[in-house]
């Protein structure tokens, strides 16, 4: 006679083994289960017992709706718990067929259950024989596989599941390939944060076999990838959506409002297509540049040189001998046109004031490498301009890179050096007070710090805080303090702090060599808003720290040894572009490298290939040298200042508008 406990143990051992592999269940119907196990056993071995037959058993068919459809994935094919093998010739056919139609079925989730237990070891009966006992299916369920919220649960499987086999399935790998290529060259914004999941959700592609069986094996959270922000990158462009249009959209879902992408979107073919254009324009070597030198240019593009600025020889040997200097204590403010047209003629020499917020006005000219090269540019000389727009000390650079808002119509920066926990404060019309307590909240009258270091938000390399208003017009009537205070004094070396005040780009400047001292406060200004704008109540006083930038020392006056425009302006031409004046300073040098040239200088003819040229621009900087022709420069469409002293017949001082 069969035995029962051979099969029931077989089929324990075998949910043990493939509990060790991961659980899954067949979508095979719970009836059909049961139905298929009773009508698998060979004719006479299920005798009828009292009115069902033996095997039809409550508790087993319990077992098998709740256990029977249990799988696993070995070797990338479906195991069941009915592969067994015994030498039962009762039990053996019903484990065959049981397996055969589970394994007919995909799978439709994995295995939990809420009790720790699934049927029943073994109960008894009372007969007219005695007490009779009964084995059925019975196992015990690993912890992993127990759940008490079962619907929760195997819905977060599914959508694993699902989510992942449409990423692998819709997400194109050569868009995949095109997103990690623009994260190594930074042009993503914050991409080197994405990468490790692009390079996993990559070589998970890779394996991918086209089976469910595959994607059940390796589903999880994290490879829910489609529906990350950066996955939404990768199915855009799968769609069909524009690289530039596509990254746009990733941007505005991740960049804060000022954020400027640093480099241009390009792939591998449109850099070919450009180096090919490149080279058959001839315009390889015109790539290189370097800084320009005095010797570069002629006496018919400059507005002024210093008589002992070695320009060309001879050329200021007309000048009349010098008059008795006259000083003048007041400062008059003239436009650029008119001390170009009345005071600059009479110069023997010029002076001019770099103050601390004119390092991003520190310009250098660019030359050519090959002289001899093909001209780039939309003028009819081969020389270009960078500024320093990426000045290590820059107020506004480090708090654009600490995240805050640069781009409001009324901004307060604050920088300094050390660990001390220095704290902005904005008293408001209404008596409230912007500081670290309201961080990242918008104040009623409009403003916000979003930016604030070296406190509870911890410390900071540069330090910076920021309080900005996004339009002015929207702030409250009345008057607003600006205050400076030390939370903690925490070092006494690297002290000094700045404050710079934008209104509408008109940059105001404040700073003082010494930090506070704990708990002191120190008041920076007063303004008061009213119908007509906002404006200053209370000067900005203050102790100039000069620092050397470039080789020159702000807050003194440094000669000019050249004054020219910039070379779209030069030989005689209408200009083509923007203005700019360019006061060339005595022992002023980048130290480090500069742009050779911007895509808005090209030619026309090189529009097409303006992406590739963005990222070369970038790349292709000139080497450091000592010599060069570098110094402060002004647009004639940004609203700026600088401070001239001007010697002639007498010595007077005036503040030059543009």
């Amino acid at each position: 006679m069969s035995d029962f406990n051979v099969i029931k143990h077989a089929v324990a051992a075998r949910f043990a083994t493939l509990a060790t592999h991961g659980l899954y269940r067949s979508a095979v119907p719970k009836d059909l289960l049961w139905e298929t196990y009773l009508a698998s056993f060979p004719p006479g071995t299920n005798p009828i017992y009292k009115e069902r037959t033996e095997h039809d058993c409550t508790c087993c068919k319990q077992f098998i709706r709740a256990v029977g459809n249990a799988v696993s994935i070995m070797d990338g094919a479906i195991v069941t718990i009915w592969d067994v093998l015994t030498d039962d010739p009762t039990y053996q056919p019903v484990a065959e067929a049981m397996a055969k139609l589970v394994k007919s079925y995909p799978i439709e989730n994995k295995f939990l259950r809420d009790e720790p237990v699934a049927g029943t070891d073994k109960n008894f009966q009372d007969t007219l024989d005695g007490v009779k006992q009964w084995s059925h299916f019975f196992v015990n369920i690993p912890k992993q596989y127990q759940a008490k919220d079962l619907g929760p649960k195997l819905g977060e499987f599914t959508a694993n599941f699902d989510v992942t086999k449409r990423g692998l399935e819709e997400l194109l790998p050569e868009a995949v390939e095109t997103v990690i290529e623009l994260i190594n060259q930074n042009s993503l914004y914050r991409g080197t944060e994405h990468l490790p999941a692009l390079k996993a959700f990559q070589a998970l592609q890779s394996r991918y076999d086209g089976t469910d069986t595959f994607v059940w094996q390796n589903c999880s959270p994290q490879t829910r990838f489609r529906n990350t922000v950066i996955g939404s990158l990768i199915v855009d462009l799968s769609s069909g959506v524009e690289l530039e249009d596509a990254v746009k959209m990733f941007e505005s879902k991740v960049a804060p409002t000022n954020y400027k992408r640093p480099t241009a979107l390009v792939t591998k073919s449109m850099i070919e297509k450009a180096r090919k254009s490149i080279e058959e324009a001839g315009l390889t070597s015109a790539l290189e540049r370097r800084y320009a030198t005095i010797n570069d240019i002629t006496v018919n593009n400059i507005l002024f040189a210093d008589r002992n600025t070695p320009l060309v020889k001879g050329v200021f040997d007309d000048l009349i001998a010098t008059a008795p200097v006259k000083t003048f204590g007041k400062v008059e403010e003239v436009s650029i046109d008119k001390f170009l047209s009345d005071i600059l003629p009479s110069a023997k020499t010029l002076e001019v004031m770099m103050e601390n917020l004119h390092q991003s006005n520190l310009v250098s000219l660019i030359a050519p490498a090959d002289p001899t090269a093909n001209n780039l540019f939309k003028w009819s000389n081969k020389f270009s301009w960078d500024y320093n727009g990426n000045v290590a000390d820059s107020i506004k650079d480090r708090v654009k890179a600490a995240g805050g808002n640069v781009t409001g119509e009324f901004c307060c920066r604050l920088a300094w050096n050390n660990t001390d926990d220095l704290d902005f404060y904005m008293q408001e019309p209404n008596g409230s007070i912007i500081y670290f307590g309201n961080r990242g909240r918008k104040s009623a009258c409009g403003g916000m710090l979003d930016v604030d270091a070296n406190g509870c938000s911890g410390m900071m390399e540069n330090p910076v805080e920021n309080i900005f208003y996004n339009s002015i017009s929207k702030m409250s009537n009345g008057r607003y303090g600006l205050s400076v205070k030390n939370y903690s004094q925490r070092q006494m070396s690297n002290q000094g702090f700045e404050v710079e005040i934008d209104l509408r780009g008109t940059v105001y400047s404040y700073s003082q060599p010494s930090n506070p001292r704990s708990s002191e406060t120190v008041q920076i200004a007063i303004l008061e808003k009213d119908d007509n704008g906002l404006r200053f109540i209370t000067p900005l006083t203050e102790n100039k720290v000069s620092k050397n930038v470039w080789g020159v020392n702000t807050n003194v006056f440094t000669k000019v040894n050249v004054l020219m425009m910039s070379p779209n302006y030069w030989d005689e031409q209408d200009g083509r572009g923007n203005k700019h004046y360019f006061f060339m300073l005595d022992a002023c040098a980048n130290e480090g490298q500069a742009r050779g040239f911007y895509n808005e200088f090209l030619d026309e003819s090189l529009t097409t290939h303006r992406k590739v040229l963005e990222m070369v621009g970038s790349k292709l900087q000139t080497a450091p040298a000592s010599q060069q022709l570098s110094g402060l420069g002004f647009s004639s469409t940004q609203r700026a200042s600088v401070l001239a002293k001007v010697t002639g017949a007498f010595t007077r001082i005036v503040r030059i508008n543009f």
